[in-house]
């Protein structure tokens, strides 16, 4: 069923193909050395991991593997603190770890902007998401939770939050969070300290 939300427009939908497309054409020679330096660092660079996605349909998400590979796989909040590597951190930092996802973008698992897809086993954040309608939109590399500090450890009041981008969502609000992230305001789940 085809929706006339400004979030489901197929002009999104190109601008996500255009930006997401070029900056995989334009940072594959960074990504190949951040993949290496990984493979140095862990001895498996890229991270793969069962997300909730549209319409609370499970997909594989893909990034560079920030932690230890002998992690548990939970959300990042849950996540001991020492298992992050150094260079994590640093991809943590600058962001750098969400590189792979462009490919769930161009795949259409994705937009650029979008609530954050979570785990399947994060039954109350998926539940409120349900209930709020933020499911029906696919899920985002950044968001209006992300631009406000909000993670995954507060799934009530991340659901609203995602409701409410959703709910003023435009073209214009897309560019702003795109722009709002670049310049470093947008911040990803954060491991907390135990």
């Amino acid at each position: 069923m085809k929706s006339n939300a400004p979030w489901d427009s197929p002009l999104l939908r190109a601008c996500d193909l255009i930006l997401a497309g070029g900056a995989l054409l334009a940072g594959w020679p960074l990504l190949l050395v951040l993949l290496g330096l990984g493979w140095l660092d862990t001895g498996a660079p890229l991270f793969r991991q069962v997300r909730v996605g549209r319409q609370g349909r499970p997909f594989v998400l893909y990034k560079l593997r920030t932690m230890r590979l002998e992690t548990p796989s939970v959300a990042t909040h849950l996540a001991d603190p020492n298992a992050v590597t150094r260079f994590g951190r640093f991809l943590r930092r600058t962001k750098l770890d969400e590189l792979p996802q462009l490919w769930n973008v161009i795949r259409g698992e994705m937009s650029l902007v979008g609530p954050r897809p979570c785990l399947p086993n994060q039954k109350e954040l998926i539940e409120a998401r349900d209930r709020l309608g933020v499911l029906a939109a696919r899920p985002g590399i950044t968001g209006l939770a992300q631009i406000r500090g909000i993670d995954m450890s507060q799934p009530q009041q991340l659901a609203r939050v995602d409701a409410e981008m959703l709910r003023d969502f435009s073209l214009r609000a897309y560019f702003r969070y795109l722009w709002l992230t670049l310049r470093g305001r947008g911040q990803g789940d954060r491991v907390r300290p135990t």
